[in-house]
């Protein structure tokens, strides 16, 4: 079966399954180990990871914020213990997670599809039923500013691109998408802007011709790996990192030029483990044959996820909570009554930095195990002395948080605690932006690791609620329900 081959979760030999708990579990506590050996010793023994899980993905944040040292170790350890649980399951059979790019390939061949458009080179963002650009567009940043939707470095580096429409103009890069049909990636704006973009997704027909209509209308062209076989090739387009790893691996590192490693990839539970885990491999991999000078690496963080935030955040947290009068007349009732549990402070004043966890429960521990070992890759990189541009993306309604209903109506509701959850449209484009930003600026690293995760951060007023986002979530979906109604 499918879920058995490729990159697998390991056969636990007593109980013969594959167990995502026992393994997240392992990687949270190894990663802790060396910095926290309590907090690690408390991974170890939970229990029940699936409802449990929240604390210790808190405590690795918090127990890298005294000093950066303590952040690197962390994130080294845990990719360590990723993928030396991780495994592979070939023609072989089970192997260590290595042996999934040792294995003789039959290469991929290349296909290229040209737009037929011209450039764009207009910075504009499809807001409220309308595209802002230059006047319209920084009227927008400043309402996002001034409502604490996003970081006010947001802001300030898409005006910088906004002064530099050249920018756009990326001949100079080899930008790979993976997970190329993700609603949040950036594909669409970059063949919009002219770029020649490599892009990899799984191989389904309907799939890729949606992103070749989409590439037909716009300027930019896509590069697409083919597999091998008879037959046109509209039907061979696409490789798949889970099952294929060392074929899409050889294609993706043989391209030419400066490459950037996009990883928007995103599948439904333990799936989006094992395929973080095949991207890893293949950027370690990549990195390993052109150097991290030729390597750069772009990623967008989950704003539903543990950050620490910066004392500006906290302060305007504090504001809300103390300005929110309509409020005041439920919460002192619903905090009694549900034991302190709803609507609960974001922050302790003064905090500097902040905590702040959005994490929401439907997630999954997968889904955030695999999103930190996006933000440990990161972390690692960038600390080696390689580019990386990883930007907090806003709430935002893609299919899928809407199949959801509880997420769907929480995100309906939200408003009503000063969260702004975004258009797709919105999102992905904006987040393009700040990936042009990073790539011309050069995203340095900053003092610590959290600062590099909390610069231009969009994260929907997450960061600036007056109360803790999991102590309303309940409340913004019965909202957002009775609004439906």
């Amino acid at each position: 079966m499918a879920e058995h081959r490729g990159v697998v979760f390991p056969l636990d030999a007593a109980s013969g399954r594959r167990s995502t708990a026992a393994v997240g579990r392992a990687v949270v506590a190894d990663a802790l180990r060396s910095v926290d050996p309590v907090g690690a010793a408390s991974a170890t023994r939970e229990t029940n990871w699936r409802q449990g899980y929240l604390e210790h993905f808190r405590r690795l944040v918090e127990a890298g914020l005294p000093s950066a040292a303590a952040a690197h170790t962390i994130a080294r350890e845990g990719l360590i213990s990723v993928h030396a649980r991780m495994r592979w399951t070939g023609p072989s059979g089970e192997a260590a997670l290595a042996a999934a790019v040792e294995e003789p390939v039959t290469p991929l061949g290349s296909e290229t599809f040209r737009g037929e458009g011209a450039p764009d080179r207009t910075i504009s963002l499809p807001y409220a039923a309308e595209r802002a650009s230059g006047y319209r567009l920084r009227r927008v940043l400043a309402g996002w500013v001034e409502r604490g939707v996003v970081e006010p470095s947001c802001a300030e580096a898409v005006e910088l691109v906004m002064a530099n429409p050249d920018w756009l103009d990326l001949s100079d890069q080899t930008i790979v998408v993976l997970g190329a049909a993700a609603e949040m990636g950036p594909l669409r704006s970059l063949l919009r802007w002219g770029a020649d973009v490599v892009a990899v997704d799984l191989p389904r027909k309907d799939l890729w011709h949606r992103l070749i209509g989409d590439t037909r209308r716009l300027s930019g062209s896509m590069t697409v790996p083919v597999q091998p076989g008879s037959g046109p090739v509209e039907s061979r387009l696409g490789g798949d990192l889970v099952h294929d790893l060392a074929s899409v691996t050889q294609w993706v590192t043989s391209q030419e030029g400066p490459l950037v490693l996009g990883n928007y990839v995103y599948a439904d539970g333990a799936t989006n483990v094992r395929v973080a885990t095949a991207v890893d491999v293949l950027t370690q991999r990549a990195v390993a044959e052109r150097g991290r000078d030729e390597v750069s690496l772009a990623f967008l963080a989950t704003p539903t996820d543990v950050f620490a935030v910066p004392g500006g955040a906290v302060a305007r947290s504090v504001e809300n909570y103390a300005q929110r009068h309509t409020s005041k007349v439920l919460r002192v009732p619903l905090r009694t009554l549900s034991g302190g549990r709803l609507m609960r402070r974001n922050y302790v004043p003064g905090e500097d930095p902040g905590i702040n966890d959005s994490v929401v429960l439907q997630q999954g521990p997968n889904y955030l195990l695999a999103k930190r070992l996006q933000r440990w890759r990161a972390t690692a990189h960038r600390a080696d002395g390689g580019l990386v541009s990883l930007n907090v993306a806003p709430p935002t309604r893609t299919r899928s948080v809407v199949k959801n209903r509880a997420l769907a109506a929480a995100y309906a509701g939200a408003h009503r605690f000063g969260v702004e959850v975004f258009e797709p449209g919105t999102a992905n484009t904006l987040m393009a932006i700040l990936l042009v930003h990073d790539l011309r600026v050069g995203a340095p690293a900053r003092e610590h690791p959290w600062q590099d995760e909390a610069d231009a951060a969009v994260h929907g007023g997450l960061w600036t609620s007056a109360y803790d986002p999991r102590s309303v979530l309940g409340i913004a979906a019965l909202l957002g329900l009775a609004a439906a109604r």
